[in-house]
């Protein structure tokens, strides 16, 4: 007499069987996970919109956050409004605002409906920053980033981080080497059209003391790398300019 435990279907049940204890465990950790990574995202959100206005605890050579325990008081002090901007000028106040995906924005735009862009508006030591996150594409996978300008859309500062880059090389964009060299750099150019910021290879400036030239020095060996941020740098912001053209209007 065979064993019951051979049949193709004792087989067959078992593995349903599994299948749905497994999927109803990952389904009990995600959702207690869920709490503990919606906070690990607001916080690392926050942590990189401060970055980029310069409210970090940085050293002589290394881009370091503010801390995890201090990241929403100092977002609450520094940042006075959180906006919303849809079809180019209209922006509502949204305290949520931080938390917008942009990489689904993105698709929004593609699939033909209206893409929400977040701005976030600090105040530090008198100065007023905006702050825009952006999101393209690298040599591997995505980079992202948050730049803080002021109401000329010159850069005031910006944090960037990729998902893939090669070690040593693209992953460089987010070192402070390549990052605080934007800081100053006019995203208009003479005639105050947009244009972005190059980051070129034949830059003649590499101490980076012309900030009206248009671009940065390339990172040596991340060609692609830099290619992917800049363009990413002009497609992103660009969408932002009919809303910076109010400012001056006010």
């Amino acid at each position: 007499m065979s064993n019951k435990t051979d049949s193709n279907l004792y087989t067959i049940l078992f593995a349903i069987g599994m299948v749905v204890v497994v999927g109803a465990l990952l389904a009990f950790v995600a959702s207690s996970l869920r709490p503990k990574i919606d906070e690990n995202r607001r916080i690392e959100k926050q942590q990189n919109i401060l970055y980029a206005m310069g409210v970090n605890e940085n050293d002589e050579s290394s881009a370091i956050f503010v801390s995890d325990n201090k990241v929403g008081e100092e977002f609450s002090k520094y940042i006075t409004s959180q906006l919303v901007i849809t079809n180019g000028t209209d922006a509502k106040e949204d305290d949520q605002a931080y938390l917008i995906d942009v990489k689904k924005e993105q698709q929004n735009a593609k699939d033909g409906k209206e893409r929400q862009l977040p701005l976030f508006v600090g105040e530090k030591d008198g100065k007023t920053y905006y702050i825009a996150p952006i999101r393209g594409k690298g040599l591997w996978d995505a980079v992202w980033g948050y730049v803080a300008m002021n109401n000329n859309m010159v850069v005031q500062g910006a944090y960037f981080d990729h998902a893939a880059e090669t070690a040593g090389l693209g992953s460089n964009i987010k070192e402070r080497f390549f990052m605080d060299d934007f800081i100053g750099e006019n995203l208009l150019n003479a005639s105050g059209s947009f244009v972005g910021i190059a980051i070129s290879k034949s830059n003649g400036d590499p101490l980076n003391k012309d900030k009206n030239d248009n671009e940065v020095d390339a990172i040596a060996g991340a060609t692609i790398t830099g290619d992917g941020v800049a363009a990413m740098i002009k497609s992103e912001l660009k969408l932002y300019v009919p809303y910076f053209q109010t400012l001056k209007n006010k």
